[in-house]
């Protein structure tokens, strides 16, 4: 067999993956959005079984003799090329697959399914006691699998790595101190200015209805493309990719707050952009997928937060806002609604803070985590360390389980490792921008026109068409020119609310 052929057959195969992964992301989605609660134990078991059909496709022996085979071939000479990024991922992915028992993918996979349903039910109780016994299940499956892949320092690693490949805990933990040195300084020098934002605007009546078409009216003008995809309502916000031309995006709606859903849905619609930004021709293949988790929310906070909440942004739609909120902002100026949805204050919901106060959530999230993984912390003591950390990291704490410990989707989802990618994504998406705005000559301009699309298209350039030629690290290099760093980050918040609160 030529090098062609081993390659032609080793593409049908991870295509054939991906097309039973695709089921399953519709799966998922229709459970969080149409799907009646009494279907959720059968749709454990639906889930488990597909889980351990693309399981065992992911480690069939022949895949991983066709990756040997490729690996040492011209094919692979160039890493950065298509041809070499789909033999090197693919089979980084088969070596880390076939260390899985198919037996413990099917447990995770039901356990998951089962723990969101739990989820759901206790965050409407208000009892963490109904969803513990399933984190419990889930954080000993976690052990589990750290354990079948291996590590060197830190269970968490073995996690981390699904979400940020090589990245590793030490790392994260170290660039997330650094950011939080200079984070806490700044929100307490705003918290002393005296200043406070005119929130109460944004609690006002927002009809349920008007908040969904502005929503897509924005999405729409950010290069989200509705033929391509659609918005639903669901507990907790998330995209799902379910095919090369079929994305879907969620939001919740609180009528007496605009910021839940609007930004929401541009949160996900960024999430959105990306994957309805990567090569069609290559879904299902790692060119054609993205980095990593912390790459894609790069594209989401970008959009939500540095175009989202910019002066510019609403220089543009203010006046659209104004036609379809007619009561709740006729009495409102610009730069009134600008400082309002710019308010900082230290909060308990992570998914509703304030671009200052954001990753102080995460560090709160990754540090707890770890100690669940590790065993240095009960699940049943779950609840009281929340409490303690957002004291001792935010100032404040909350008075029950649902706005605590079970306001977030990801532990009962199995997604243990995934909660730093957020912060990642913070500081990547601060760094492109940056750069970007070099690039094209000034953003502000062109995005206060309603001018989104030279934007987008040079994130398709050099975000979106690269796939996984190359890591997280290289590709923030490549394209800014020099490693991570927090200080574009912590730049643009200065800059914004230094003359808001007369910093």
């Amino acid at each position: 067999m030529t090098p062609t052929d081993a390659f032609e057959e080793l593409c049908h195969q991870a295509r054939e993956i991906a097309l039973l992964e695709s089921i399953g992301e519709l799966l998922g989605w229709d459970e969080r959005t149409y799907m009646p609660p009494a279907a959720g134990e059968y749709r454990a078991e639906q889930m488990a079984f597909l889980s351990g059909l693309i399981h065992q496709r992911r480690t069939d022996p022949r895949l991983g003799a066709l990756l040997e085979e490729l690996a040492a071939s011209p094919l692979a000479q160039d890493p950065h090329s298509d041809e070499g990024t789909t033999i090197r991922e693919l089979r980084r992915q088969y070596d880390k697959q076939v260390k899985l028992p198919r037996s413990l993918v099917e447990e995770l996979t039901r356990a998951s399914v089962l723990g969101q349903q739990a989820w759901v039910q206790a965050r409407q109780d208000n009892d963490y006691r109904l969803f513990a016994p399933h984190a419990e299940k889930i954080f000993h499956l976690k052990r589990q699998q750290a354990a079948c892949l291996g590590y060197a320092d830190h269970p968490y690693d073995a996690l981390l790595d699904d979400y940020e490949p090589a990245a590793r805990t030490a790392e994260v933990a170290k660039v997330l101190d650094a950011l939080r040195q200079e984070l806490v300084p700044l929100v307490g020098a705003i918290m002393q200015s005296g200043r406070t934002a005119p929130v109460g605007i944004l609690q006002r009546e927002y009809p349920l209805a008007a908040q969904e078409a502005f929503g897509k009216t924005a999405a729409a003008a950010i290069g989200f493309d509705f033929t391509r995809g659609r918005l639903d309502t669901t507990h907790h916000p998330f995209c799902a990719g379910l095919g090369p031309r079929d994305c879907r995006i969620t939001t919740r709606y609180d009528e007496r707050f605009f910021n839940t859903a609007f930004f929401g849905i541009l949160h996900e619609a960024g999430h959105g952009i990306y994957d309805q930004g990567l090569r069609p021709q290559w879904y299902g293949l790692p060119p054609g997928q993205a980095v990593s988790l912390g790459i894609h929310e790069s594209q989401s906070r970008l959009w939500e937060n540095l175009v989202g909440r910019s002066r510019a942004f609403w220089q543009h739609f203010f006046p659209q806002l104004a036609g379809a909120f007619p009561a709740a902002v006729a009495d409102v100026t610009l730069d009134a609604f600008y400082w309002a949805i710019n308010h900082v204050a230290p909060s308990l919901i992570r998914v509703e803070a304030d671009e200052a106060t954001y990753n102080l959530h995460i560090v709160v999230r990754f540090e707890l985590e770890q100690a669940l993984l590790k065993g240095d912390l009960a699940v049943g003591d779950l609840p009281a360390a929340w409490r303690e950390k957002y004291g001792e990291y935010l100032g404040v704490e909350p008075h029950d389980d649902a706005d605590g410990v079970l306001q977030d989707i990801h532990w009962s989802a199995g997604l243990v490792g995934y909660f730093p990618t957020y912060a990642l994504g913070n500081l990547y998406a601060a760094q492109f921008f940056e750069q970007a705005d070099r690039d094209l000559g000034g953003l502000d301009r062109l995005i206060a026109r309603g001018e989104f699309n030279p934007l987008v298209e040079w994130l398709r350039k050099h975000i979106h068409h690269p796939g996984q030629r190359y890591t997280a690290a290289e590709l923030v290099e490549r394209v800014t020119g020099r490693p991570l760093s927090h200080d574009p980050l912590m730049n643009h918040l200065k800059r914004k609310f230094a003359p808001l609160y007369g910093l």
